[in-house]
């Protein structure tokens, strides 16, 4: 398959936007996808596993993906994996997913379906969005029907070549039958996608590759039908820290498991070297600005920061939600203040009691992990209460302390409220 030319000038809109803002790391045929995009609306899809209640940053490059593709005339398809998820996606881990119920699948699928009515609009016209799921088909699979008309496509030799099994294997860590099947089931989206709703396209990250040129191969040989796959470079900031990770934890995209300006913080203190591929990837802004931006001298970079958080933030949660993040940011960073919009951890004059140590409020708060995290932060002198370093780790806030709000400040850019319910 025809992986990566050395150049390659598109005629679609879609593929120009996907190699000129940094999308595109593999594609199965580039020129004849370009074709098929210039010819008529192409229907593409990528797949999404139940496995939390909310998408995360991580997720973000494909969901802009889609975005893009709809932006340009074409009709992409957000798959729930209320099927596959029941058996959990191997590749590239060390052990087992653990097993999801029924009722956690959709309860998770309810959580995700929030964030994509942000970015994508569906509908019923030629290029509007489907929300589908993989279980309308899965679920009423016939084993043996299944083994004899699609298992038969599958090659275990070459399936033991991927190396998303073959890196666990090399471990000698354990790979269940269960989850060997996962990629014939995915394969088997794609020929479903493909005869129900004439989907041609599958995209993800590349670390899917091998699952979707199987879907290709699958297709091609029960439908004769010709359809691609394009794959998208897995992210890691410039540090080599996996893209959506902070100390906090995930950076999730529901504002019920992530608050806006929390999110948006987390834009805010992208490194120097990532923002102008982050301007190109997760905003809408031109090129040509993106590029002026990320070549800012100075302290001026810090300019560019904050219209990269002010423009995520705004597709993620609304215009007016950056704007208070913003707005507390310069309270919090500029003059001093407390913010009305950081986040707050409110507790009840039974949970204080006698008192409540500043190790537990730092950790609760969300500042630290661990007690023993939040003792290291305070002897590393890294924590703050109302603005002044703590340097006792066994200092006791009582009921009295909290007439009104008090700051935590885990370094210069991680604070957080605490207030008495």
């Amino acid at each position: 398959m025809d992986r990566k030319p050395m150049t390659y000038h598109p005629k679609s809109d879609f593929m120009r936007v996907m190699i000129e803002r940094g999308y595109l790391a593999d594609c199965t045929d580039y020129q004849a996808l370009d074709e098929a995009l210039t010819n008529g609306v192409v229907t593409a899809y990528i797949g999404y596993d139940a496995t939390a209640k909310s998408l995360h940053v991580g997720h973000l490059l494909n969901i802009m993906m889609l975005r893009w593709l709809q932006k340009t005339g074409h009709k992409p398809i957000t798959l729930m994996g209320g099927g596959t998820t029941k058996v959990g996606d191997p590749s590239f881990r060390s052990d087992e997913r653990p097993l999801l119920g029924p009722e956690q699948i959709d309860a998770n699928i309810d959580g995700m379906k929030q964030v994509f009515a942000k970015y994508l609009s569906y509908g019923d016209g030629e290029s509007d969005a489907l929300m589908l799921n993989n279980a309308e088909w899965l679920d009423g699979l016939n084993y043996l029907e299944f083994l004899r008309d699609i298992g038969r496509h599958f090659s275990v030799n070459r399936m033991l070549s991927f190396e998303s099994v073959k890196s666990r294997l090399d471990r000698e860590q354990s790979l269940s039958f269960l989850e060997f099947n996962y990629m014939i089931l995915q394969a088997y989206d794609f020929l479903e996608l493909n005869r129900r709703y004439g989907c041609t396209l599958q995209m993800g990250g590349s670390d899917q590759w091998g699952n979707i040129v199987n879907g290709i191969d699958l297709t091609r040989r029960v439908l004769d039908h010709e359809i691609y796959g394009l794959t998208s470079p897995l992210l890691t900031t410039s540090d080599g820290k996996k893209m959506g990770k902070s100390q906090g934890g995930a950076m999730w995209l529901n504002a019920d498991m992530l608050s806006p300006y929390e999110f948006w913080q987390f834009w805010r203190n992208t490194t120097d070297a990532d923002v102008g591929r982050f301007l190109k990837l997760y905003t809408e802004l031109s090129v040509e600005e993106c590029e002026r931006l990320a070549a800012l001298p100075g302290n001026r970079i810090n300019e560019a920061k904050i219209v990269l958080a002010n423009e995520v933030t705004t597709l993620c949660h609304g215009a007016e939600a950056a704007a208070a993040a913003e707005a507390t940011a310069r309270e919090v960073f500029e003059k001093g203040g407390a913010g009305d919009d950081l986040p707050t951890l409110t507790l009840t004059a039974d949970e204080i009691g006698d008192g409540i140590s500043i190790t537990q409020l730092i950790t609760r708060s969300g500042l630290a992990k661990t007690g023993k995290e939040a003792k290291r932060l305070i002897a590393d002198k890294g924590a703050k209460l109302n603005d002044a370093d703590v340097t006792d780790a066994g200092l006791m806030i009582t009921a009295a302390d909290l007439d009104a709000p008090i700051k935590l400040s885990a370094g210069k850019k991680r604070h957080a409220l605490v207030t008495l319910g």
